[in-house]
């Protein structure tokens, strides 16, 4: 089956993750992706261990395999093979690059306006930051994630992933797609800036409404939530679960199941809020006491979920019905959620090429 972007020709200039992740995307609906490394590789080639081996049986680590699934990948010096660039180029219908803000344009100064360019940096193109180097980590004490993640009182806590290169990657893909729409209409091409920096501001939602709302600053509530009451983490007397009531109807039928007293100053949500200490503390007294299969079972049908460790979730019977994991090659990689539509399955080596010509 051929996958929604068959045809499309994509050009990945870029490394680490942001931009190969928007990469692997394309290539898993169905793009050519040529993805050029420096000589020496992209640098996640050695963030390990752990390592393992790749698609062609290569010791390489485990994050590089994360994200440069589907793609053919060759080396090339940029700068001293200009020409060859150009001509990679001028077949190519998505050029995808991650160098800082205007390195592109010296390697290529003229860009014909077919061609759809994603460049993806730290900060943008523009601003007094443009110029400052932007990984995961810098970004997410910077843009404010850190001050909200973990407990109050505590030493700042990351997301634990490299959660902003992930929402760039996935908003670039979406631009991506979108300029693809656009020139099928108009024959135009897009120039695209995306940065680290706007897709972090962006994925605050709620909390930094929240501070435009009231002018206070969010703080870190563990596994709390600033505006739902009860919506967090609990301890059962086997482990930790987690409780998502999202509305006065489930806390009802919560508060029922439970056995609790029917308080009326806990029946609207932001009543709960005010009194979030007294529920919170009345509820964890009560959870103790049982095993999670206990409330999941007495609380069934609300949203509910133990927390799992991450080869728990991997192993977890939907996580096998739905196909989470792909094998290709002998390798296993995370599958695409997209693979609910029309998607082009992961393709063995020998299955992946372009049609892109060096000469």
């Amino acid at each position: 089956m051929e996958g929604a972007l068959s045809g499309v020709k994509v050009l990945d200039l870029s490394r680490v993750l942001a931009g190969p992740y928007a990469s692997q995307n394309l290539a898993d609906l169905g793009a050519e992706v040529l993805k050029i490394e420096a000589p020496w590789g992209d640098d996640t080639r050695s963030w390990g261990p752990p390592f393992t081996k790749d698609f062609e049986g290569k010791d390489v680590a485990a994050y590089f395999l994360s994200c440069n699934r589907g793609k053919q990948i060759i080396r090339m010096n940029l700068k001293e093979q200009t020409k060859e660039l150009q001509h990679l180029i001028s077949q190519a219908d998505v050029i995808v690059e991650n160098f800082r803000p205007g390195t592109f344009d010296r390697l290529v100064p003229e860009l014909p306006g077919d061609k759809i360019l994603c460049s993806i940096s730290g900060y943008g193109a523009t601003g007094p930051r443009s110029s400052e180097p932007g990984y995961d980590l810098s970004l997410q004490a910077r843009s404010g994630i850190m001050s909200i993640t973990g407990e109050d009182g505590r030493p700042p806590v990351k997301v634990g992933v490299a959660w902003i290169d992930v929402i760039t990657g996935l908003q670039a893909t979406s631009a991506i797609i979108a300029a693809l729409f656009h020139r099928e209409r108009t024959g135009l091409g897009q120039r695209i800036d995306i940065s680290l920096w706007d897709c972090a501001i962006a994925a605050l939602v709620n909390q930094a409404q929240n501070r435009i709302a009231t002018g206070e600053d969010p703080r870190p509530m563990a596994s709390a939530h600033p505006n739902l009451v009860p919506y967090r983490a609990f301890e059962a007397s086997d482990g930790w679960f987690v409780i998502a009531v999202g509305s006065d109807d489930q806390w009802r039928r919560a508060s029922g199941a439970l056995g609790l007293p029917n308080n009326k100053q806990w029946e609207k949500n932001a009543d709960r809020v005010e009194d979030r200490s007294n529920l919170e503390s009345l509820l964890a007294d009560i959870f103790i006491r049982e095993p999670r299969d206990h409330w999941e079972q007495k609380l069934s049908g609300l949203p509910f979920a133990a927390v799992n460790t991450v080869g728990q979730a991997l192993e977890d019977e939907q996580s096998i019905a739905r196909g989470a994991i792909w094998t290709v090659d002998g390798v296993e990689t995370l599958a695409n959620p997209l693979r609910g539509m029309s998607l082009t399955p992961a393709r063995p080596k020998s299955q992946v090429r372009t049609s892109f010509q060096l000469d």
